[in-house]
């Protein structure tokens, strides 16, 4: 089963770029240059991880990160950003994000977290299930 990420940054041809890398890995990839439209996106669709970049124009990285996680807890977010400080690390992470990396990242890098991504999100459904008592598929 291929991972599937929802990514999403401003920069259309940063987006254009890492999908595509991605997708020629075997990553099911859906994007979108806007953080309201990817609120909406989550909605419609289930996606494993979310990578996102922390500096976008509309709607700020942490207030849409905050958004995500208040929508569906389990989803795991990539946050991205041009430089990265022990701050924003520490922030990221205080609203729920799995990991914040420097753009570009590194490919082997973000698809090995996505893969964790994807396993993390797996762990928390399956703990769901089974408090609420529902077989294991």
């Amino acid at each position: 089963m291929s991972e599937k990420v929802l990514l999403v940054d401003d920069e259309e041809d940063f987006l254009d770029a890492v999908a595509e890398r991605m997708r020629a890995r075997g990553i099911e990839v859906s994007t979108t240059t806007s953080a309201r439209d990817a609120l909406e996106m989550i909605e419609e669709k289930s996606y494993d991880a979310i990578v996102m970049d922390l500096m976008m124009p509309e709607l700020e990285g942490t207030e849409a990160l905050k958004a995500i996680k208040n929508r569906n807890g389990e989803l795991q977010v990539i946050m991205l950003t041009g430089y990265v400080t022990p701050e924003q690390v520490d922030q990221a992470k205080k609203f729920g994000a799995m990991d914040i990396m420097e753009k570009p990242p590194d490919l082997d890098v973000l698809i090995e977290k996505i893969k964790k991504a994807h396993e993390k999100k797996e762990g928390i459904l399956a703990e769901k299930q089974a408090e609420e008592g529902i077989p294991k598929k």
